[in-house]
């Protein structure tokens, strides 16, 4: 019960950091100022591919564990996935996180937080 409640509130903390990349993505573009359309469009993609790729890490963590598969399965793609989350941790430690944004700042902690709390989850 405790590590299905631990992968859970990874999930979700993943999914709801997914979510708040998808609502400023015009704000940051345009504070970028007077780039051309083509980087404004390379910003979007970007921007919203790691919002997805953090919903698609929560919700598969989320239905492995609620729906009925193997324990082999699913630690592996909690396993795997925390990995990602570490991998995405390091990346924006080195970049995000060295501006002065609040939110930036975050994604380290964050990621980090939802990947130990995966791991946790696998092995408690």
């Amino acid at each position: 019960m405790l590590s299905t409640i631990l992968i859970i509130t990874g999930s979700i903390l993943t999914i709801l950091w997914g979510l708040t990349h998808i609502f400023p993505t015009g704000s940051v573009i345009r504070g970028f100022g007077d780039i051309s359309r083509d980087n404004q469009r390379i910003i979007r993609m970007e921007w919203l591919n790691e919002s997805l790729t953090l919903f698609f890490i929560g919700i598969l963590n989320t239905v492995t564990t609620l729906v009925n598969t193997s324990m082999h399965l699913q630690n592996s793609i909690h396993l795997l996935s925390a990995v990602m989350l570490f991998a995405m941790a390091i990346l924006s430690l080195f970049t995000g996180a060295r501006i002065n944004f609040l939110p930036f700042r975050l994604c380290p902690v964050i990621f980090s937080v939802s990947a130990v709390l995966l791991i946790l989850g696998v092995f408690l």
